[in-house]
């Protein structure tokens, strides 16, 4: 070090000045001290490299954690671990699953209901309505829309089973599909 060009003196009087404090910080965030000489020995490099530049410096400490805080995050970076995958590993296939395919199912059997149940379906289930806001602008009770909501369902469930292959779970969720087709 006793070789170094006249213009680098300021960049080692500041190296000489921080550079332990430096190794700890690395030291503390890598938990291993030989990766953290590596990579000081990195941010040393590109503070000789700014030359005359880190000799205006105002606050070169601030400069040097600067560097050594982004050579971190290179370092991070360049270092991710590489996970294998197994060999017996299924590729997604191009098709769509069943159960993405009852959105067709649907709107075909929506269609094969008499109007009004269609109608409070797609009011209520589909587009969020009130049950209480159909009954006004249908001119029905509360009470008779939410009987006639309820058999709407149960029809259009009926057509779900018989033409989708619906099934559902012991709490009624659907819980499985099988595409049919266009029936």
């Amino acid at each position: 070090m006793t070789d170094v060009p006249p213009r680098f003196d300021c960049v080692l009087r500041a190296w000489r000045a921080h550079e332990a404090e430096l190794l700890g910080y690395l030291s503390r965030q890598l938990h291993d001290v030989s990766l953290a000489q590596d990579v000081l020995q990195e941010v040393f490099l590109k503070s000789m490299r700014a030359g005359q530049g880190f000799c205006t410096l105002d606050n070169p400490r601030a400069w040097l954690y600067r560097v050594a805080k982004t050579t971190l995050v290179d370092h991070a970076r360049s270092t991710k671990p590489f996970v294998e995958l197994p060999d017996d590993l299924v590729a997604p296939s191009d098709q769509r699953p069943a159960v993405d395919e009852l959105d067709a199912c649907l709107t075909r059997n929506l269609a094969r209901l008499i109007d009004a149940d269609r109608a409070i379906l797609q009011a209520c289930d589909l587009k969020g309505q009130t049950v209480r806001d159909f009954a006004q602008t249908h001119n029905l009770t509360l009470s008779a829309a939410k009987s006639r909501l309820l058999r709407a369902r149960q029809r259009l469930r009926q057509h779900l089973v018989a033409n989708c292959g619906v099934q559902f779970d012991t709490r009624g969720q659907v819980c499985c599909h099988v595409a049919l087709g266009a029936a």
